[in-house]
């Protein structure tokens, strides 16, 4: 299974982008995916998730601006951002995992296929 992640780029703060990560070599609608993001300097981060059956879980730093969705029909997942600040700055990964329903969205361990990242930079 390959993540293609792509349509990062460089916005001004208050902007908006969208992010979309395909994937290839098999069926994907029954997974969970996310986007993770990594800053500089920081660890790779939660930012926003979504289960085969279309409930999504924003962390709280994007709660509000983002919003994470999918196309089963192209094996798609899309992240919209809206209201983009510098802090948001980062490659932004997109990840599929088999989870359970117990399965907290947030952990980074359970996501099983990883997209090679796209860089979104936020200028003030």
């Amino acid at each position: 299974v390959q993540l293609q992640a792509c349509g990062g780029g460089l916005v001004q703060a208050g902007g908006s982008l969208s992010v979309s990560c395909a994937a290839s070599g098999r069926t994907l609608n029954s997974y969970s995916m996310a986007w993770f993001r990594q800053a500089p300097g920081k660890e790779r981060e939660f930012a926003a998730g979504i289960r085969s059956y279309g409930s999504t879980f924003y962390a709280d730093s994007v709660k509000g601006r983002f919003t994470i969705s999918r196309d089963n029909a192209k094996n798609t997942v899309f992240l919209q951002m809206n209201s983009l600040k510098p802090e948001d700055t980062a490659v932004y990964y997109c990840a599929a995992g088999a989870l359970k329903g117990y399965d907290g969205l947030v952990y980074a361990k359970k996501y099983t296929y990883w997209g090679q990242g796209t860089q979104v930079t936020v200028s003030s």
